[in-house]
């Protein structure tokens, strides 16, 4: 069997022994962990250019290792001009080995990538422990030549934990190396 990716090991050997002594928990299996991440790419322009969305289907695939599903429209919208049923998106489920991969390069390889880069907010939390990031270049990631890309569009990329709080999961994304910037810090420096 091949090795099991790095940040997976990282997890087991650091991050859940801190999570246990800091929350206090006594069974391992109620330490937080995650549990999927899924990124999503929408494209409303593809009801009039069917291109674009076999652009992003490539991009998120070349990214992801994973063919995307195709997202279809709820419900029409007449002024966006988007009837029910129509592509207007793609979108990725990784979970296990593709997971730890993609998170491992997301932080290494892609957000370093990012002309300016700071860190990531810290207050994209949804208040039941996952944590939205929304990336604005797909060219970040070093699987997309620059070249290739007609037009520059964005994603967003949803890491879904099992922890009941936002700070346990800030905590473990944490300890995974998301490289978050608390805010309040950035607030007091300002001032």
């Amino acid at each position: 069997m091949a090795n099991p990716p790095r940040l997976k090991e990282t997890y087991q050997n650091e991050v859940l022994p801190d999570l246990m002594d800091q929350f206090g928990y006594d069974n391992v299996m109620r330490a937080p962990r995650l549990t999927k991440i899924c990124i999503n790419k929408g494209v409303g322009e593809a009801a009039e250019t069917p291109k674009l969305l076999d652009d992003a289907i490539e991009e998120l695939r070349a990214i992801t290792g994973q063919h995307p599903d195709v997202t279809r429209a709820k419900k029409s919208i007449s002024n966006f001009g988007i009837r029910e049923g129509v592509p207007v998106g793609a979108r990725v489920t990784l979970r296990q080995t593709y997971m730890y991969e993609f998170l491992d390069r997301l932080i290494t390889l892609a957000l370093p990538g990012v002309r300016d880069f700071q860190g990531v907010p810290d207050r994209s939390f949804d208040g039941q422990g996952n944590y939205t990031l929304g990336i604005s270049d797909q060219t970040i990631f070093p699987e997309i030549s620059v070249d290739d890309v007609d037009r520059v569009s964005g994603m967003d990329v949803t890491f879904v934990t099992s922890a009941e709080t936002d700070e346990e999961a800030y905590v473990l994304l944490k300890g995974l190396g998301m490289p978050f910037v608390r805010r309040e810090e950035d607030e007091a420096v300002a001032a």
